[in-house]
């Protein structure tokens, strides 16, 4: 059954974060087999698009506090609204609650056809952050929730994260659909990790660590920089390496000069090209995510694709499905304890090659293999929309 489906999200290429990255494989698989995906998303000035999967804007304009990001307003994009209404969806899943799921909401209830959303980010902690007021902040946590009471169906990537979303307050069916990784195994991993070497500029025995992802303090940066520096203080030598951008950027890189850390800690920046990155995580002997926002980690599992194992925090949405040891790593969320595992973890190579064979085999699933699921999911609720 071909489908046309639209894929709503406020961020998308340029701008690539996890939720994105969801959004364009939905979008690009569910075309490969055999049904039509429109991503509609904010406006990027100055970005050209590509032309699978097709994509649509709406007028836009930056948000100061949350740059690259962008505000849309479709209600002011007559040109946009045209396209969109000659297309015939048969389902809307929106990847936000913002602008562009008021939209599919908006436009799926018009057409009397169904709406899915996923549940992807602690919005609670982003308000926050942005408001400084926990008052305000829970106002607009209880006004998403609204939008995911009106949806025909709500989905989350992991346990976890449905359990935040209870903790909001949301008391509807929630669907699990887990998230996949486009990255595929290196056919050859040693030419994989010498592309990542020289481009890194370190040597093949190098002990390398990695972090990518954006640079904001949510993610727990702050912690985990002061647990380098308890590594470095130990005598432990490492090459560290943050791959991406954020507003956070400027200040952590003035917090690893003021730890004396720039000799032994390095910013890369943003690396949109998927097959060197595939080749950094490939080289990374231990790949560090400590952050208790993200609600699932896709870089957990485009590490494991590589077979290189994550130090995580106990108790995380990402530690979902990671056992101690086994298939990667858990620690507590304090940067003395999180700096001793990393210095025991990689004391033993053994230790980290098996652990990183384990997360190949029990973490990675493609989305080439999630989103026949997807469809089936979408085909499903159609049926039951229908009658």
């Amino acid at each position: 059954m071909q489908l046309i489906v639209g894929q709503f999200n406020d961020s998308y290429e340029p701008v690539m974060d996890g939720v994105a990255n969801v959004t364009k494989n939905y979008a690009y698989w569910l075309d490969k087999m055999g049904c039509k995906s429109y991503v509609i998303t904010p406006s990027f000035p100055g970005y050209e698009d590509e032309t699978q999967p097709e994509v649509i804007r709406y007028f836009s304009v930056p948000i100061p506090v949350r740059k690259p990001y962008r505000f849309g307003m479709p209600q002011f994009d007559y040109p946009f609204k045209q396209d969109v209404k000659a297309i015939p969806f048969d389902i809307v899943h929106c990847h936000s609650p913002f602008s562009s799921g008021q939209l599919a909401l908006k436009l799926a209830k018009k057409r009397g056809i169904p709406v899915v959303t996923t549940f992807h980010s602690k919005y609670y902690d982003d308000f926050k952050e942005a408001l400084k007021s926990d008052r305000l902040a829970k106002i607009l946590v209880n006004r998403v929730i609204d939008f995911y009471r009106e949806v025909d169906e709500v989905w989350t990537v992991n346990q976890a994260t449905a359990k935040t979303l209870r903790e909001y307050g949301y008391e509807g069916r929630i669907e699990i659909v887990h998230n996949g990784t486009d990255f595929q195994p290196c056919n050859d991993e040693e030419a994989c990790r010498e592309k990542a070497s020289k481009f890194l500029e370190v040597d093949d025995k190098e002990l390398t660590l990695l972090f990518v992802g954006q640079h904001i303090w949510q993610k727990n940066l702050k912690m985990l920089v002061n647990s380098l520096k308890h590594v470095k203080d130990k005598g432990v030598k490492f090459k560290m390496f943050f791959v991406g951008e954020g507003v956070a950027k400027k200040d952590l890189e003035k917090l690893v000069e003021d730890k004396n850390l720039q000799d032994c800690i390095k910013f890369p920046g943003l690396i949109t090209d998927r097959d060197l990155l595939r080749a950094i995580f490939a080289r990374a002997d231990l790949f560090l995510f400590p952050s208790l926002y993200d609600t699932f980690g896709i870089v957990v599992r485009e590490a494991a694709v590589v077979k290189t194992p994550s130090l995580v925090i106990a108790g995380s949405n990402a530690a979902e499905d990671i056992e101690d040891g086994y298939n990667g790593f858990l620690s507590t969320d304090d940067e003395i304890e999180y700096g001793e595992k990393i210095i025991e973890i990689t004391k033993n190579i053994d230790t980290l090659k098996t652990a990183g064979l384990n997360a190949n085999k029990t973490l990675y699933k493609s989305w080439e293999y999630i989103v026949a699921d997807v469809k089936e999911r979408y085909m499903e609720l159609i049926k039951k929309h229908k009658y």
